[in-house]
């Protein structure tokens, strides 16, 4: 099957099995080239591994540390004829390499919502490894239903108060424009969106966990949050998904206390503006990134979701004295880079000159775009896209 990218808006419809595969071969071989992670994980499970973040902690946790690991996503297999998403290749394709090292690696794909995939996963964790010591909560889905309740919640991606105005640009033209974004219409928005994206169901993860005696001494869980630079504040940080996102940093010592007998802790990590599925949904967001990266790489600072979950794993989370350095309200910060004095004060600069013209000068929107194409395997560099690829590809865990 010849595979080519089709798009519509923020989503690309078709993914290739051979770009994902050496994709995720890059980060693996990223992960090598800086050695191992000391006093790293050793027995990992990861609740939204498939992709972004998610799929690079995996990465790290495996060749970083020589873990084994165990992800958790929802996915759409492949048949013949019809293509899998993203996140099914980039598992195929990591689980083969793993296997390949000498590693364990399973996967489990379904709703992580559900109480079912919670079992299931604790059942095999017994059956295969005994306990854990790390779990990272990656999960980033537009639904949720509730396991207790059965209510199914959808979350919305708006500002609160007023409407909200600002530049933004198709990534696909280069167009830039304005955009306006109507205000929540009542308190229901905030609850939905806090509902899907907050931590009731990191929690019930670590509860679930807890109870089932899954968990070993020391255990340590993250869970992953933005906040980003003003200009973006009306639309994420004190839009209803940033008041998800506090929800999320508010469950950080709900779970200490759950996993106080067993000298665990939580943490959630502030990471730094990237091209995912996610962001590339959210007016405003895919500009200013592509005005970040311009400047970032200028300075010899930009980073890939590879390099952050690197350098979280090796100088936050595992560092030599066992010491984690967190900002005055408790999160690690590995957006750092991103949100230094210098970085935003030329990316500010930058903003009041874009415009359709300017763009292709002052910013990366190719860097944008290629990174937002090689999220579904494409425009990676040594694959022949004019070649006929199987589409069929399993991942080997998955029966």
């Amino acid at each position: 099957m010849n595979i080519q990218p089709r798009v519509r808006g923020f989503i690309c419809l078709t993914a290739h099995p051979e770009g994902a595969y050496q994709n995720v071969k890059h980060q693996i071989e990223y992960v090598k080239s800086k050695g191992e992670i000391k006093n790293g994980p050793k027995k990992v499970l990861v609740i939204g591994a498939s992709t972004g973040f998610g799929l690079s902690s995996r990465i790290s946790a495996a060749f970083g540390s020589g873990a084994a690991t165990i992800g958790v996503f929802f996915e759409k297999a492949p048949a013949e004829k019809k293509l899998a998403t993203a996140g099914w290749y980039n598992t195929a394709a990591f689980e083969k390499q793993a296997h390949e090292a000498g590693l364990y690696a399973k996967s489990i794909n379904g709703d992580a919502f559900s109480d079912e995939i919670k079992k299931h996963t604790i059942d095999l964790i017994k059956q295969d490894l005994g306990q854990i010591d790390l779990v990272v909560y990656s999960l980033a889905s537009p639904r949720r239903t509730h396991p207790k309740t059965g209510v199914a919640y959808s979350s919305v991606l708006k500002p609160i108060g007023q409407a909200f105005t600002n530049k933004t640009v198709d990534f696909h033209t280069g167009v830039v424009s304005d955009v306006s974004i109507n205000p929540i219409e009542s308190e229901e928005d905030i609850q939905n969106t806090i509902a899907v994206m907050g931590g009731e169901d990191w929690k019930f993860w670590m509860e679930d966990l807890k109870a089932a005696g899954v968990l070993a001494e020391g255990v340590k869980t993250v869970a992953y949050s933005y906040i980003g630079p003003e200009l973006t504040f009306p639309i994420y940080r004190n839009g209803t998904i940033g008041q998800a996102k506090n929800d999320l940093e508010a469950t950080v010592p709900v779970i200490n206390d759950i996993l106080k007998d067993l000298n665990g802790v939580s943490y959630v990590s502030v990471n730094k503006a990237l091209v995912t599925q996610s962001s590339s949904a959210i007016p405003v967001v895919p500009l200013y990134i592509s005005l970040l990266y311009k400047v970032m790489k200028a300075k010899g600072i930009h980073e890939g979701t590879i390099e952050q979950m690197q350098r979280l794993f090796a100088e936050r989370l595992y560092t030599d004295n066992g010491e984690v350095a967190l900002d005055e309200k408790g999160r690690i910060r590995v957006d750092d880079w991103e949100m230094r004095d210098d970085v935003q004060k030329e990316v500010a600069e930058l903003w009041n000159q874009v415009s359709t013209e300017s763009l292709p000068n002052i910013s990366d929107i190719e860097g944008y775009r290629t990174d937002f194409f090689q999220l579904f395997g494409f425009e990676v560099p040594g694959v022949d896209y004019e070649a006929d690829c199987n589409e069929v590809v399993n991942i080997p865990s998955i029966s």
